[in-house]
């Protein structure tokens, strides 16, 4: 378990204007050093420090409760768990949940990449949380390397497989995230929808991601907020016409009958290709 954190370490953040959960502050289980089983082309955190599958404590659950008392969780909608990384890597993750719910009386989002969810374990401490955005950019082994870059071991019918576990089992919110960094052949798209259908979600959010993303990992962009200038040297993404987008949202919407949300286009804030992909 890390002990030492910079001075100016907080594992609490924000909060951040989402367009997904309304006034959310953010918590960050994994600790200024950048923990994730995933290195997406777009991560907002930069490239991942420790890429790894392998769970353990970063920050202790007393350390986040004392980091609360410094913000007004009166003022906030959510507390969303995600952070520097991969939340469900936290090996206390539903302790943290458990402790934040009960301190605050707030409901608890957890943002994941669903790569954990074949462990029993973490499905069961996941399932404390009152919803769970978890991510689905691809349908298929070939655009999950490609874009989402998992640690060896983990491939597309192993997420399958443990969403769909976690799906029966949870009695909470369950949204998929999608990220599209550009127009998806019609193959991939017919896939991807009877992943949906099979599983049943309660929500699809899509939406592309827009912010450009730090040469080096920065804690600072962890609850970054659209249009923000980076202090920091940064690699821009190239946009996703708004058009690909909803012609998504639309199939989606006819094939699947699952509710497909998205920034301002499909009826929150933002322009029709804003993503807040931020990590709150």
């Amino acid at each position: 378990m890390s002990s030492t954190f910079p001075q100016d370490f907080s594992s609490v953040y924000g909060p951040v204007a989402s367009w997904r959960y309304g006034r959310s502050l953010g918590i960050d289980p994994i600790g200024p050093v950048s923990t994730c089983s995933f290195d997406c082309v777009y991560c907002q955190l930069g490239e991942i420090e420790d890429k790894t599958r392998d769970r353990r404590i970063f920050v202790a659950t007393s350390r986040i409760l004392r980091d609360l008392q410094d913000f007004a969780v009166d003022s906030v909608d959510v507390i969303s768990l995600s952070g520097s990384g991969e939340p469900t890597l936290a090996l206390n993750l539903g302790e943290i949940v458990a402790a934040i719910k009960a301190d605050t009386g707030k409901p608890v989002v957890v943002l994941t990449n669903a790569s954990l969810l074949g462990d029993a374990g973490v499905r069961q401490e996941l399932a404390l949380a009152d919803c769970v955005a978890a991510k689905v950019d691809a349908a298929g082994d070939e655009r999950l390397r490609r874009v989402d870059r998992p640690v060896d071991g983990i491939g597309f019918a192993e997420i399958r497989r443990g969403l769909l576990s976690f799906r029966r089992e949870y009695r909470g919110r369950l949204a998929v995230q999608t990220m599209l960094l550009g127009r998806w052949p019609d193959r991939e798209q017919a896939d991807y929808i009877a992943f949906i259908n099979e599983l049943a979600p309660d929500e699809i959010q899509l939406c592309a991601p827009t912010r450009p993303r730090p040469l080096v990992h920065e804690l600072d962009a962890r609850g970054g907020r659209p249009g923000e200038r980076p202090t920091y040297a940064v690699r821009h993404l190239k946009a996703v016409p708004p058009q690909v987008l909803q012609e998504f949202a639309a199939r989606l919407q006819r094939e699947t009958r699952v509710p497909v949300r998205g920034p301002r286009t499909w009826g929150s804030r933002g322009t029709a290709a804003e993503c807040d992909d931020s990590n709150a």
